[in-house]
């Protein structure tokens, strides 16, 4: 969504909304809204590219501090005892100002005071106690800062609280809808295995991963760890560390010291931001949306083209309108729902629908062997309030899984569908935007339903007791019968009886409490499966609504270009010879103009200088 005073762009983002600008004045000319309302997207996408920077690490490693000196503002609260509770989102605005985001779809916003912003961001903002759409999800700061003006968006997570919990595998689902990471970790010690292991899922979800090491200024062997942690990094495909320090940065910033800015680090991490990150990201926009005006000058040129073919050669003016009356056949049945595009679609999402399924259920039954197996080897009454943590955490890292494989097959499928569809409409469409699946973690809550309870003192007594006086009974009455008095070994025996009675007592509860504790486990890996399939089923119909209206709106766009193209043909036949000289000099003025914005617009698309507008003011007649 464009935000409350968004910025003027610049740079190829000026220079791609130019370019679209014009093609919208065409598609007004050409009286083709179809086609203007696929620039128009093109349009508010440039207008906010939205690229998101996720910052995550581990608690107390300087998340919040690193960003508001990285904004040159004090405003994600940082307290050495409390820690972030939620996301902080800081995007440009006109003026400084925050909102609350609650849980809904689309999220919905509202406005605090600044001065509210640490209590709900540290504290977690007790509003609405929890009720659907009134639990709050994070906090939005708009601030007017040059570096956030193209559309960059830096999030300030919260600590991962153990790179092995539900939190961290949150972190870890939201880096695959980043454009870039920043991986946080202090000079105090180098990176661990898990950090490490950690950075390697991540960076196969994001391609742009980078490892800030912070709080230079306050361990004087940073640069030992410094290059250690460059050495682990290799490792992982060349990962860029930066080594910076907020404190030197803040005093910099209050002091205008170039040099003490300098010695902060925060240049280079400034320039990968800028540079590699938001300049990218906002030229991979641009190119995108110069790719969609070239397609719509394209079209709107061959209407022009096999107009003017028909006036030049008035001989040749009946095949024409043969080979256009086949083309709007071909583009009648790449509408229908037989077309092979749209069965491909079907298809490909029916089988994703089924390998999802069957993913999401392999990984969950490997989740309860490894937990029976654990069960298995202790106690329930001793582990269960690790049990829970642990279960919780592996069941979030197979959801991100599954939803990762969701997403990666899901662009396959989009990728044959649109090749069959180009096939089938025998042109180059270009470049296509497909969405891609959102990785949705649902928090599951299950009632475990677990009541573990160690026999008491005065159970084990009663248990001891019982068996001991049953034995020392047996063994008197049993002599008794025989006529001999066993009076003397019956006590121990009894006593035995007792001892091992107790134990196998202990034995059946234990069995008892393992079997609560894999049924426990069961209830909530099948609560979990239910949700999450729905969910996936859910996110997979979307994707197919999105790919075929897309699909559709193309094919539409196609048909109405061609039976353009052909009632044009079919006037040009009956134009005298004067009517088609004045027409054919008409028309090679407008392919003129339509050539020269085409050109443009692949000249922006491949990351070129701009280029004079078309002649005549480009305006189009």
């Amino acid at each position: 969504m464009t935000q409350p005073g968004a910025p003027a762009v610049t740079g190829a983002a000026a220079e791609a909304t130019a370019v679209v600008d014009l093609g919208l004045r065409a598609c007004q000319a050409y009286h083709r809204p179809d086609l203007g309302e696929r620039l128009t997207t093109a349009r508010r996408r440039l207008a906010d590219p939205g690229i998101n920077i996720v910052v995550i690490g581990e608690f107390k490693q300087g998340k919040s501090s690193l960003v508001n000196a990285l904004v040159g503002a004090p405003v994600c609260p940082v307290d050495d005892d409390i820690a972030t509770a939620l996301p902080t989102y800081l995007r440009h605005g006109a003026e400084v100002s925050a909102n609350l985001i609650f849980e809904a779809d689309p999220p919905r916003r509202e406005p605090i005071p600044m001065d509210q912003v640490r209590g709900h961001v540290v504290e977690g903002g007790e509003v609405g106690g929890g009720e659907p759409g009134q639990r709050p999800v994070g906090v939005e700061i708009l601030l007017p800062r040059t570096m956030l003006a193209g559309g960059l968006v830096i999030i300030d997570t919260p600590g991962l609280g153990g790179l092995g919990s539900t939190h961290a595998a949150a972190s870890l689902a939201a880096t695959s809808m980043a454009d870039a990471v920043l991986f946080v970790t202090d000079a105090s010690q180098e990176l661990t295995r898990t950090e490490v292991d950690f950075l390697t899922r991540a960076r196969g979800l994001c391609d742009t991963v980078a490892v800030v090491l912070t709080k230079t200024d306050f361990y004087p062997a940073w640069r030992t760890i410094r290059d250690l942690d460059t050495r682990h990094l290799q490792a992982l495909g060349g990962v860029p560390l930066i080594a910076v320090s907020s404190t030197l940065r803040a005093a910099a910033v209050r002091a205008d010291d170039t040099a003490l800015n300098t010695d902060s680090g925060f240049p280079d991490l400034v320039r990968f931001v800028t540079s590699q990150v938001a300049a990218d990201g906002v030229a991979a926009v641009a190119r995108q949306a110069a790719g969609e005006v070239a397609a719509v000058c394209g079209q709107i040129e061959s209407r022009f083209e096999t107009e003017r073919a028909a006036l030049a050669d008035p001989a040749t003016a009946q095949q024409v309108i043969a080979e256009l009356t086949t083309t709007k056949q071909r583009m009648e049945t790449l509408k229908a729902a037989a077309a092979r595009w749209n069965t491909t679609l079907g298809d490909g999402i029916g089988d994703l629908s089924s390998d999802i399924d069957y993913d999401l259920r392999s990984r969950i039954r490997r989740v309860i062997a490894e937990a029976d197996e654990a069960i298995d080897a202790t106690d329930p009454l001793d582990t269960w309030s690790q049990m829970e943590p642990w279960l919780e955490s592996r069941i979030s890292y197979e959801l991100v899984a599954n939803y990762t494989t969701l997403r990666d097959r899901a662009v396959e499928v989009s990728q044959l569908v649109g090749e069959h569809f180009r096939e089938a409409a025998g042109e180059a469409l270009g470049q296509i935007a497909v969405y891609d699946p959102t990785p949705l973690l649902d928090q599951t809550v299950g009632d475990t339903g677990v009541k573990l309870e160690k026999m008491s003192a005065r159970k084990q007594t009663m248990v001891a007791l019982k068996n001991s006086y049953s034995g020392i009974v047996m063994f008197s009455l049993l002599g008794g019968l025989v006529g001999l008095s066993l009076t003397a070994i019956a006590v121990p025996v009894g006593l035995m009886m007792g001892r091992s009675g107790l134990r196998e007592e202990k034995r059946r509860q234990l069995a008892q409490r393992q079997n609560q504790a894999k049924n426990a486990v069961r209830r909530y890996c099948d609560e979990v499966t239910f949700v999450v399939s729905k969910d996936s089923r859910d996110t997979l119909r979307r994707i197919q609504r999105q790919l075929r209206d897309h699909y559709s709106a193309r094919a539409e766009e196609l048909n109405r270009s061609t039976m353009s193209a052909l009632q044009a043909a079919s006037e040009a036949v009956k134009r005298s010879a004067t009517d088609r000289e004045t027409r054919i000099k008409d028309l090679d003025a407008e392919l003129g103009r339509l050539r020269q914005l085409r050109r443009r617009a692949e000249a922006v698309g491949r990351g070129g200088g701009p280029m004079r507008a078309p002649a005549g003011g480009g305006e189009p007649r």
